[in-house]
C-alpha cells in the first residue's frame, strides 16, 4: 500500500473531513432521526425485551441493522463520541434513560422490525417539550 498525504488523495477523490467537536444532546438526537428519515420505509432491527433483560445483558445488546447501527454508521455521530452500535452505549452518547430508549428500539413496541420512520418519529418525541398533566395544570391554577 502506497502512502498518501491527505493532499494527494483529495486530489483524486473527494475527502470528506469529520474533526470529532461537541454535539449538544438535542444536535446528536436531531441528527439520529434526520439518518433514519433519510430511508423511511427501510425496515430495522428491534431488540428483543430491553426491559427485562439483567442492566449488565441490556447494556451490551445489539443488533445488526438496528435504529443504533444506523447511528453508528454515521461519520459524523462517531467522531462526536458514539464508540459502538451497543444499547449501553446508544443510551450513554444520547443520554437517554432506559426507558426513552425502549420507546425508540424494543421489541414489544413494534415487533420483529421497526420502520426507520417510526424509530425517527420517536427520537423527535423525546426531544419535544414535555405538556403538563390535567393534575399540573390543575394545581397551577389552585396554588398559582
Amino acid at each position: 500500500m502506497k502512502y498518501q498525504t491527505l493532499e494527494q488523495l483529495r486530489s483524486v477523490a473527494e475527502i470528506e473531513d469529520y474533526p470529532g467537536r461537541t454535539m449538544s444532546r438535542s444536535e446528536r438526537l436531531v441528527r439520529w432521526a434526520e439518518l433514519l428519515e433519510r430511508n423511511p420505509h427501510w425496515r430495522l432491527s428491534t431488540l428483543h425485551q430491553t426491559e427485562y433483560q439483567p442492566p449488565d445483558m441490556r447494556e451490551a445488546m445489539r443488533s445488526d441493522d438496528s435504529p443504533i447501527s444506523v447511528a453508528f454508521k454515521d461519520p459524523v455521530l462517531r467522531a462526536a463520541g458514539l464508540a459502538d452500535d451497543s444499547y449501553g452505549e446508544a443510551k450513554r452518547f444520547f443520554e437517554l434513560d432506559d426507558w426513552q430508549l425502549h420507546e425508540v428500539i424494543c421489541y414489544c413496541h413494534f415487533g420483529a422490525t421497526v420502520a426507520a420512520s417510526t424509530a425517527a418519529s420517536q427520537i423527535r418525541a423525546i426531544l419535544a417539550p414535555k405538556r403538563a398533566s390535567l393534575f399540573e395544570v390543575l394545581r397551577r391554577m389552585l396554588v398559582g
